[in-house]
């Protein structure tokens, strides 16, 4: 049993060594509540729930804390993926919800999988989701005085639980003042992918993420028999290529466990119920 959890990107320019100190603690402290749900809970439960303490903690750009889109309005997206039954579900642009990633996983159950806007509102409140405003203060003002502070940000967390199965889910805010209507890369599976044989959630700029594909790429090929530190070299070598602007974590069926950015720093913390590896 591991897994990996990150909260977007680290910016030495725009974050205080508070906010970093911050992250690095709120990130090990979320791992290890992950790890210990792990011990009783599957896979596919464990990321949801991990990936919902990071949309409750403020520090991250997802769930509370979700950056406010140029028409001064927050709208958030949510996915989640079972890699045994390779069944992925999710939200785009929903609003007013506490935890977009619940929403995701209720859906798993329906027959249509992924919905958008007012028709995923419509389905959170029919099912039991209450209306929750993300807005912090500290979002307003940087919409207010049109500022971009850590606007790279999803959070995400990969997990292979005692049964050796995989689960993947991932969450994002937005980048904050784009166009309404703009769909990143957090529910497709570029940012997003798992199945029996490997898991990632990505992060950064959602535009390249898609472009590029990246989390399908990297599973596609461990599943072809690439290695995952090989699978995450020529994939990450393709993105730069168009100098894309990304971060992933990963865990094969073999619970080796993986990440790397190609623009310094990922925040990220991984532990195994014994050794933790935290962002420095």
């Amino acid at each position: 049993m591991k897994l990996i959890i990150h909260g977007g990107f680290f910016s030495e320019s725009d974050q205080s060594n508070e906010v970093k100190t911050a992250k690095q603690e709120s990130l090990k402290n979320i791992a290890q509540k992950a790890f210990e749900y792990l011990q009783n809970h599957s896979a596919f439960d464990t990321v949801a729930y991990a990936v919902s303490l990071l949309e409750d903690d403020e520090l991250y750009n997802a769930g509370t804390g979700s950056q406010i889109q140029s028409d001064g309005i927050i709208r958030m997206s949510a996915a989640i993926m079972n890699g045994d039954t390779q069944k992925m579900s999710g939200v785009i642009n929903i609003q007013n919800v506490k935890n977009p990633v619940f929403v995701a996983k209720d859906l798993i159950n329906e027959d249509d999988k992924v919905l958008g806007g007012n028709g995923a509102k419509i389905y959170a409140s029919e099912n039991g989701f209450e209306d929750f405003s993300t807005e912090i203060p500290q979002r307003r003002t940087e919409y207010e005085e049109k500022l971009k502070n850590g606007g790279k940000g999803t959070v995400g967390c990969v997990a292979i639980d005692k049964d050796g199965k995989l689960a993947v889910a991932t969450s994002t805010g937005g980048k904050g003042f784009e166009i309404p209507g703009r769909i990143s890369d957090s529910a497709t599976v570029a940012g997003n992918y798992a199945n029996s044989f490997c898991a990632v959630s990505c992060t950064g700029v959602g535009e390249d993420i898609v472009s590029n594909a990246t989390a399908a790429k990297i599973v596609t090929r461990v599943t072809d028999g690439m290695s995952l530190e090989s699978a995450f070299t020529k994939t990450f070598d393709e993105l730069k290529a168009v100098d894309g602007f990304a971060g992933a974590i990963a865990i094969d069926k073999d619970g080796n466990l993986y990440h790397q950015d190609s623009y310094p720093t990922m925040v990220f913390a991984s532990f195994d119920g014994e050794n933790f590896e935290i962002f420095k």
